[in-house]
């Protein structure tokens, strides 16, 4: 059986990249990229420490995550697919203003 600290130590890596996309990176699409990494790394977190107190609220709070997770996606591509339409951009730099 796998120790409930590799599973923290995977959390940690995943969040500090996650974390270094977000700040470091900026094309807007891997800064969704990243986003996604963080909230994973989370849900990696939530699952491990749900199973080794044998309960089951961190999968549960790891779903609600993952639903999160999908409509953030959802509305994040759409409002890229408009910028992408008006501005033909995905520099986070070039996007700093969202008026049309």
């Amino acid at each position: 059986m796998v120790p409930l600290s590799w599973y923290i130590l995977l959390g940690v890596v995943l969040f500090v990249i996650g974390a270094a996309g977000v700040l470091l990176r900026r094309n807007i699409l891997v800064v969704l990229m990243s986003l996604e990494l963080l909230l994973n790394s989370v849900n990696i977190n939530f699952i491990a420490f749900g199973h080794y107190y044998d309960d089951f609220r961190g999968q549960i709070f790891g779903i609600f995550v993952i639903a999160i997770t999908a409509a953030e996606v959802a509305v994040a591509l759409g409002i890229l697919v408009a910028l992408v339409r008006n501005k033909s951009t995905l520099k986070v730099d070039d996007v700093t203003i969202m008026k049309g």
